[in-house]
């Protein structure tokens, strides 16, 4: 049986590819490919924007070297060619030869359904969906992957419904589960950083933001965070004490990577749960201090210099992971949750729309490139 549609589908759609060669060269570019039927328990949706993540420009530039990107192609079909520091090779070997889609989150008008009673409900809905290759104009997925966005909410306001919510809330379930009861963030003017003090704001919970500019600072304290710490400042450390101090907060999370500041944090963290402590210990205070690193802005190795006792762990934390961690139903419980408040809590926010071929532009990869607070982009296919 042919799935119902809604609409004229063309045969074809174009999808924006990414490719690592051998020469150590990217190589970006667009490409037709089949519109595919959806299967029973699949819709396809004709995508209507799709968000530039920090969690996309690994995948979609490949470690590639952004001030070496050349041109070439036309106005409707760019191709980006970039050059990878041959250092960065080992970690793309997996890849090499294969022209990948980009894109993990999305929103768009469902055009076709399958038979199953899950994907005809969805024909004719605008929809959240997440499932990589999302920089298209038509995507088939199962139903399930869907969020049926709220009467009168459009694409653009549904893009972004996924990675950075989920991650917001995440990070809170992550700190409630592991037994902390107020949590750190880094890079915290960020969309998803916003996101975080929305959250914690209504919840009650204890956030220690830390950025990297005096305007960021004043961005978030505007919003009405309580702590914030720059640590561009030459007083940063003693005032990341202080705010860990007066918050309790002993995890954080982590979206630089490099560099030393995991390990001020810790630091900071023991110091100020020694503030209180009634006696000396040579191993440190018994309190577990927590750093999980989701990012990898600062592309320096992490550095740790043990000032901290020995409760302490660093490790990573990823989005996907813990959605399986937790099961389907909390899982469940947090994009109800993400649907309920997508324009209050979870509103994002977008400095530029770009078709696909726009994304490719010089402007628009200088501009995203940049990964400035302020400077997300949305790509919208249809365009």
């Amino acid at each position: 049986m042919n799935p119902t549609t809604t609409t004229t589908i063309p045969s074809t759609a174009l999808e924006l590819r990414s490719l690592v060669q051998a020469d150590a060269s990217l190589q970006i570019h667009l490409e037709s490919v089949p519109v595919p039927a959806p299967g029973p328990d699949e819709v396809l949706v004709q995508v209507q924007a799709t968000p530039i993540n920090p969690s996309d420009m690994g995948l979609l530039f490949g470690l590639a070297d952004l001030s070496t990107v050349q041109i070439s192609g036309s106005a409707e079909r760019p191709v980006v060619k970039a050059r990878i520091p041959e250092r960065a090779m080992h970690g793309l070997t997996a890849r090499l030869g294969q022209s990948m889609p980009v894109g993990n989150e999305g929103a768009g008008l469902v055009v076709a359904a399958g038979t199953s009673p899950e994907a005809q409900a969805l024909l004719g809905r605008t929809v959240g969906l997440i499932g990589g290759a999302m920089y298209t104009q038509y995507r088939a997925l199962p139903a399930a992957q869907c969020m049926p966005l709220p009467p009168g909410t459009t694409a653009a306001e549904g893009a972004s419904c996924f990675v950075n919510p989920l991650t917001a809330l995440g990070m809170v379930e992550t700190m409630r589960r592991e037994g902390h009861t107020a949590l750190v963030h880094t890079a915290a003017a960020s969309n998803l950083g916003q996101m975080l003090n929305r959250v914690c704001q209504k919840d009650g919970i204890g956030l220690v933001n830390i950025v990297r500019k005096p305007e960021q600072a004043a961005l978030l304290r505007e919003m009405g965070a309580r702590h914030v710490c720059d640590s561009s400042a030459p007083d940063f450390l003693a005032e990341l004490t202080d705010a860990l101090a007066s918050t309790g907060a002993t995890i954080a999370f982590d979206a630089t990577g490099g560099g030393t500041l995991a390990g001020q944090i810790l630091q900071c963290m023991e110091a100020a749960i020694n503030r209180s402590a009634k006696e000396y210990s040579r191993y440190g205070s018994a309190v577990h201090k927590q750093v999980y690193l989701y990012g990898h802005l600062d592309t320096r190795p992490t550095e740790i210099q043990r000032t901290f006792g020995m409760a302490w762990g660093v490790g990573g934390w990823l989005l996907f992971p813990f959605l399986q961690k937790v099961g389907p139903a909390a899982a469940q419980a947090l994009r109800e949750r993400v649907a309920a408040e997508l324009k209050t809590t979870f509103a994002s926010h977008y400095a530029r729309t770009v078709s696909l071929a726009g994304a490719l532009s010089a402007d628009a990869i200088a501009f995203y490139g940049a990964r400035n607070t302020g400077a997300k982009v949305l790509i919208d296919p249809s365009l």
